[in-house]
């Protein structure tokens, strides 16, 4: 046993990308292990278990972790760019303002945390990185370490404090924060929170058709009848038919035979007595037609294709439209809205009158095939599932913001650059934001935009994990268990304090004000706790903009807080 074992600490220490493979794999399953309703994710569960097989003594090339960590960045930058740019330009500016606080009272609390107990810029980046838990940080603070005036090994001892105090401090980190705002917010502002978001979604049903927003195309059929009578429907042109007939329902003329042919029609197009028209629309409302004509068999006529396909707005005439609005255009006629996704996570939210669509969204919509063309050509373009990856859009981006972000500003005699990862997050940014309304300039899969940002920023915790093993040990025995209870204060301080902020100098609805402050936090867990508690996702309206912003503070705070320190 003994001796197997001493092979593969001898395999694992001569190929060292195995030893990076075997901590992913094993870093992922302990992270999806759930103790209780808690689980550690990915990311925790990689550094871990890469601490311990860093205990082989492993040596692994720096640039690996540069390359897979600058990937990720850019990835980051890529999902949150439209949410970010409006947040910082339209009527989402005071989430955004809330977010840039909320993001500088976490850094001012590490700060302080830091200078009281006289930690040096590697445990204040790794208490930053825990408490805030924006694994992303760790990497500009790791660039930001190498420029400080240190000799090589005071600059390895700082870095390999930064997992000691990451490790230590996450787990509140998490589990706190998730609990801060769920249950301790709703008290902090005087709210019950499930009423609250009952009374918002009702203002927010203002003006909703009797079937509801969210009516699925399955719930529609499609019948064909012969106008046999004068004056009731024949004699109408088509919007005033399909206006008078429903009764204020969605109802819709999908195909139109005349004289024996299925001819093309428009909005203006008069209907004649003799005509055989393809009707959609609820079951028991299409019952009612029997009384204005009469319903026969047509295969051909009713031969209609059917699709449901993801939208991405990206058209000024849907962008910050309500869907009541939008429900009335033209273009809208014959599709249902199903389902709304915003921001990089992709969190839902809910199809009411009042919900606002903004640039970057993803919505599904259903209905004939032509119908939705209609929608695709005006609102947007069809998110259809793809495997290719545009490698010129992301390897040109990574490589201009890396070289813009490798510029050194002296300010003061101390060299301040933002350094490749952070030029690679800004260009992201920015091209995230320009793809919104100009789709084609490249596409980015959702399955390869998962890799870059989950596999990126795990391989490079696998690798500070690995790196920092020889060293951990000794390491938390220097720190001691106090970070812990400053971990407390950092987690703490901000987030008791984000809710009061919310309410009474932002003014936010209390419904969307915790989801706020979840974005802030860029805790997308302590969020869907919320919209548990309040049985609802209204919550997730106020979660993209600030979450979008803050998650490109925090993580540039990584760098700050060892300026600021070092």
């Amino acid at each position: 046993m003994l001796e197997i074992w001493d092979w593969l600490a001898s395999t694992l220490r001569s190929y060292p990308e195995l030893a990076i493979f075997l901590t992913l794999a094993a870093g992922y399953w302990l992270g999806a292990v759930r103790f209780g309703s808690f689980n550690l994710g990915a990311v925790t569960g990689t550094l871990l278990v890469g601490v311990l097989v860093g205990q082989l003594g492993i040596t692994i090339s720096p640039q690996i972790k540069s390359v897979f960590f600058i990937m990720f960045l850019f990835a980051v930058g890529f999902g949150v760019g439209p949410q970010f740019v409006r947040g910082i330009a339209s009527d989402g500016l005071p989430q955004a303002v809330f977010a840039v606080v909320i993001s500088c009272l976490c850094l001012g609390a590490v700060y302080f945390a830091a200078v009281v107990s006289g930690y040096g810029p590697g445990l204040a980046a790794g208490l930053l990185a825990g408490t805030q838990t924006i694994s992303a940080s760790i990497g500009l603070a790791t660039d930001a370490i190498g420029n400080l005036d240190l000799t090589p090994d005071q600059i390895k001892a700082q870095l390999d404090l930064i997992p000691v105090a990451y490790a230590v401090t996450y787990l509140f980190g998490t589990v706190g924060t998730g609990w801060i705002i769920a249950f301790v917010g709703p008290k902090l502002l005087g709210v019950d929170i499930e009423k609250e978001c009952k009374r918002y979604e009702a203002e927010m049903q203002h003006g909703e058709p009797a079937d509801g927003m969210q009516s699925a195309w399955n719930q529609y059929i499609v019948r064909a009848f012969k106008l046999t009578k004068p004056g009731v429907i024949a004699g109408l042109t088509v919007a005033k038919a399909e206006q008078e007939a429903s009764g204020g329902k969605r109802m819709f003329l999908e195909n139109l035979r005349r004289n024996g042919k299925i001819i093309p029609f428009d909005d203006n197009t008069v209907l004649e007595v003799g005509d055989i028209i393809a009707v959609s629309g609820p079951h028991e409302d299409l019952v009612a037609w029997t009384h204005r004509a009469e319903e026969v068999t047509d295969k051909e006529l009713l031969n209609i294709p059917v699709e449901s396909v993801d939208v991405l707005v990206t058209s000024k005439k849907a962008d910050d439209k309500t869907l009541i609005e939008l429900a009335k255009h033209s273009a809208a006629r014959g599709v249902f809205v199903t389902r709304i996704r915003r921001g990089s996570m992709g969190v839902d939210i809910p199809v009411l009158a009042q919900t606002k669509l903004n640039r970057g969204d993803i919505v599904t919509v259903s209905g004939s095939g032509k119908h939705v063309q209609t929608v695709v050509d005006q609102f947007g373009f069809a998110d259809r599932p793809t495997s290719v990856t545009d490698m010129v859009l992301v390897g040109s981006g990574i490589v201009i913001g890396g070289i813009i972000g490798a510029i050194v500003v002296p300010i003061h005699g101390v060299p301040i650059t933002l350094s490749t990862s952070g030029g690679a997050l800004i260009a992201g940014l920015v091209v995230g934001w320009l793809r919104s309304f100009v789709p084609k300039i490249g596409t980015v899969p959702s399955a390869t935009l998962w890799f870059m940002n989950s596999v990126g920023l795990n391989v490079f915790i696998a690798v500070v994990g690995i790196t920092a093993g020889p060293t951990f040990i000794a390491g938390l025995k220097e720190v001691g268990f106090t970070i812990f209870f400053w971990g407390l204060f950092a987690t703490g301080v901000p987030m008791l304090l984000a809710p009061l902020i919310g309410k009474y100098i932002f003014k936010f609805d209390p419904a969307i004000n915790l989801g706020c402050c979840g974005g802030a936090r860029t805790s997308t867990a302590s969020v869907a706790m919320v919209a548990d508690v309040a049985k609802s996702n209204v919550p997730m309206l106020g979660y993209t903009v600030p979450y979008a912003v803050s998650n490109t503070l925090l993580t540039l705070w990584g760098l700050v807080i060892v300026l600021m320190i070092g």
